[in-house]
């Protein structure tokens, strides 16, 4: 079976960790390695083949709206759900899903994330057991190094920024199934009120990702991503 080709991407959070920047700038449009993070996106989904894109705006969303117009400049078709700030990532998504799509499974993810990821695999791997949505997961990378100290207090080994090995974060991209709808809430975020009760009904998979991933949540955040796309085009 074919990888969806529809996503519905949220971007209309205040970027309340990216201030001053977003006093007068979405998220979506601050500049990341030259350019605005939501480009960065939708170039990422149309070399997956995902072209039929939903953007949830809210926060300055005219600004989201006339960047990206059509998304004929892009590759790709683009519409817009608009939704509140407060309502957070549920109403978001639900509001999306229920105005513009009628595909049995799509693509939905927070809007602030550039990576290598192939879509077609977290795909594959989703419609396997009937789940029905399925996390993007990633090893963290703590944001500050591990000292190890000896009984004395002595230093006997530093590690700076480790991947921790043994547990996994979310990637904020998923795949869901439409039936999923029924289980968005009104307001919160999908993370804290759907995901743990379709983990409950076992219909909440995870797809383990090995390859680049960056977030762009904060200041450091946006330095830090700044710097890795620099040695990305310098190689």
């Amino acid at each position: 079976m074919r990888s969806p080709k529809t996503a519905v991407i949220l971007s209309g959070g205040e970027g309340l960790r990216l201030r001053p920047i977003t006093y007068d700038i979405p998220k979506g449009l601050v500049k990341v390695g030259g350019r605005p993070l939501l480009e960065w996106v939708v170039e990422w989904l149309q070399q997956n083949r995902v072209t039929d894109l939903v953007i949830g705006v809210a926060y300055l969303k005219e600004k989201i709206m006339r960047y990206f117009g059509g998304g004929g400049k892009f590759g790709v078709d683009i519409r817009y759900s608009v939704h509140t700030v407060k309502g957070g990532t549920s109403e978001g998504f639900r509001l999306a899903i229920s105005r513009y799509v009628d595909s049995p499974s799509f693509f939905a993810l927070n809007g602030d994330q550039i990576t290598n990821l192939r879509l077609d695999a977290i795909y594959n791997n989703h419609r396997e057991d009937g789940s029905l949505a399925s996390i993007a997961v990633v090893h963290p990378r703590l944001p500050f190094g591990l000292v190890e100290i000896d009984r004395r207090g002595f230093c006997k080994g530093f590690v700076e920024k480790p991947v921790l090995s043994d547990v996994f974060c979310s990637m904020g991209i998923y795949v869901f199934d439409r039936k999923v709808l029924k289980y968005l809430p009104r307001r919160g975020d999908v993370e804290r009120t759907s995901f743990p009760r379709l983990a409950q009904m076992n219909k909440l998979k995870a797809f383990k990702h090995n390859g680049s991933f960056i977030t762009v949540n904060s200041l450091r955040e946006l330095e830090e991503a700044d710097e890795a796309l620099k040695e990305r085009k310098s190689r």
